[in-house]
């Protein structure tokens, strides 16, 4: 497992035993997430099927409680996107996007307070991801993933599928503006946590 340059961001690249039968990989394993510093007490498994093209995030949830994600794609690729969204922070509005595939495995851990999002590069992609907290309408909110000051290089050769929802998600400034994003101290007080 590494960090990536965003604090509270993680890839972890399991090892996969083979034989002639096939192969077999721990995508997750508590052991190796709790490196990361954070707690992560599993609440909800989700799994996401999406077509080439689709579009989905920026996706956070209010801090505390949060909602911290740990990502596999398991067919298909996706570019899996964590952006900053913790004002104060010092990579504030700063994103890092890792391919996620079946390939090569890969994992990644989202703590509090980041925003996540992705598009499926292939048709009949799946995503599956474990959540530290359930879902909770009233505490989930979303930037626009093609907001120019995220500054994401989304692929330029496919035409994006987004939802209503997420469409409607305002800009980093208006989200900012609003008071709507988490605060870095106060992420870092719930990272400290017992």
């Amino acid at each position: 497992m590494y960090s990536l340059t965003i604090e509270g961001a993680y890839v972890f690249t399991p090892r996969v035993h083979g034989d002639e039968r096939g192969s077999f990989h721990e995508w997750f394993h508590q052991d190796v997430q709790q490196k990361t510093g954070h707690t992560f007490a599993l609440a909800q498994a989700n799994c996401s099927v999406s077509s080439r093209g689709v579009l989905r995030g920026v996706h956070f949830a209010d801090v505390p409680p949060g909602q911290a994600k740990y990502v596999t794609c398991v067919r298909g690729a996706i570019m899996d996107v964590i952006v900053d969204l913790r004002v104060g922070s010092p990579t504030f509005g700063r994103h890092e996007a890792v391919r996620l595939d079946p390939d090569n495995r890969r994992c990644l851990f989202i703590a509090e307070g980041l925003g996540h999002a992705f598009l499926a590069l292939t048709d009949d992609t799946m995503v599956i991801y474990l959540c530290s907290e359930p879902y909770a309408p009233q505490r989930e909110h979303g930037v626009h993933p093609l907001d120019p000051d995220l500054g994401i290089a989304w692929p330029s050769d496919m035409e994006f599928v987004i939802s209503a929802k997420d469409a409607a998600s305002p800009s980093l400034a208006e989200a900012q503006k609003s008071g709507l994003l988490p605060g870095y101290r106060e992420c870092l007080n719930f990272y400290a946590r017992p």
